[in-house]
């Protein structure tokens, strides 16, 4: 049996250590989530919060299927740490920048939240770029 080398011992834990970081980041967004849904429901109604909140729940949900897809190499490892980074990024700046508004009055920056928009909609489109790949590969 052969040992692998230092190299993939490295790149193995490089992935646990990256997909251990975007879980939790995916608690984050969850937690995020359920708070923006209490606040947009008793604070500040009418607000967007709740587009907010189901966009957070809804990506911390994918992120935990999507580090599941990559833990087990059925989809690009590489693409697939990149998707998942956008939807942690995409889902940061759009739902910040709607409860910054919310809350505050203010935006993260001007066009925050659809830069958001738009990087999630190049994840979930890498992601299937990834799946493509995985089954002309297969």
């Amino acid at each position: 049996m052969r040992r692998p080398g230092p190299h993939r011992i490295v790149e193995g834990l490089f992935i646990v250590m990256a997909l251990t970081l975007l879980i939790a980041l995916a608690g984050l967004m969850g937690a995020g989530g359920i708070v923006l849904a209490a606040a947009g429901a008793h604070a500040a109604p009418q607000s967007g919060l709740d587009g907010a909140a189901y966009l957070l729940l809804f990506h911390a949900a994918a992120m935990l299927g999507g580090a599941a897809l990559t833990q087990e190499g059925l989809l690009w490892r590489p693409l697939m740490l990149a998707v998942l980074a956008g939807w942690v990024l995409g889902a940061a700046l759009f739902a910040g920048d709607i409860a910054l508004r919310a809350f505050t009055a203010h935006r993260l920056f001007p066009m925050a939240a659809p830069t958001g928009g738009i990087i999630l909609i190049a994840a979930w489109l890498a992601l299937a770029a990834a799946a493509i790949g995985a089954l002309l590969r297969s």
